[in-house]
């Protein structure tokens, strides 16, 4: 009699457990997984007075005259592209450089980040703009290149602008620290002044990476995986796939 009365019991613990587990299995599939971080090179267009990520790589887009070209240096993932932090417009960076026939002038935003978004806190070098003038075919890169930016390359994706950051490309970033997940303070940057390098010369110049590819490539992550972030973050850059190199 006592042993009828447990079975029916132990049936019943059996299936609140089994219950319990399949609840379990149930929430664990419809919680999102936590979108990969990465720490890396940005490239943005101006667009109506705001930062827009580029859906192609520097070295496929050809910005117009009258165009204003950003570069940011982030810890960034599909949800939180990180724009430069200063949005200058193109009169303000152009006003002063003069333009010739057969060439375009094209500003230029450089945003280093914050040593929240260094791998080890340290500070970087402060934003910078200026305004190049650049044959009417010049791409993206070239425009970096006018501008005078050094550049650290690997496989056609452009890993280091000005030795910042001086290694590591688009590592990924796990956790991301409070302050790197902060929001962003805007920066004021006063009109540039045309440099030397800020001219036409320098834009058919190039730069060769380390694999023998001739122009800067923006990274295209692969879901940001790869880069990015094709249409929003086309992650399409390092997950937009990483960019490939310019044919």
């Amino acid at each position: 009699m006592k042993s009828a009365r447990i079975a029916p019991l132990a049936r019943v613990h059996r299936a609140a457990i089994t219950l319990f587990l399949a609840m379990l299995a149930a929430v664990a599939v419809a919680a999102p997984a936590q979108a990969a971080a990465y720490r890396y090179w940005g490239y943005f267009h101006l667009e109506k007075g705001a930062w827009a990520f580029a859906q192609s790589g520097p070295a496929q887009f050809v910005p117009k005259d009258g165009a204003v070209e950003g570069w940011r240096f982030a810890v960034a993932d599909e949800s939180s592209v990180r724009d430069p932090r200063a949005t200058p417009t193109f009169d303000a960076l152009c006003a002063a450089t003069k333009v010739t026939a057969g060439t375009k002038r094209v500003g230029l935003v450089i945003d280093y980040g914050r040593p929240a978004d260094s791998a080890d806190s340290t500070a970087p070098p402060a934003v910078r703009a200026t305004c190049v003038a650049v044959p009417e075919k010049a791409t993206g890169s070239d425009v970096l290149v006018a501008a005078g930016a050094t550049l650290r390359l690997e496989k056609g994706m452009t890993c280091g602008i000005d030795g910042w950051p001086a290694a590591g490309c688009g590592p990924v970033v796990n956790p991301v620290s409070a302050a790197a997940a902060s929001p962003d303070t805007a920066v004021t940057i006063p009109a540039p002044t045309p440099s030397a390098a800020a001219n036409a010369a320098g834009a058919s110049s190039g730069t060769s990476s380390d694999d023998g590819s001739t122009s800067p490539n923006w990274p295209l992550f692969g879901g940001l995986a790869a880069v990015v972030l094709v249409g929003g973050l086309g992650f399409a850059a390092w997950r937009r796939g990483r960019d490939t190199t310019e044919d």
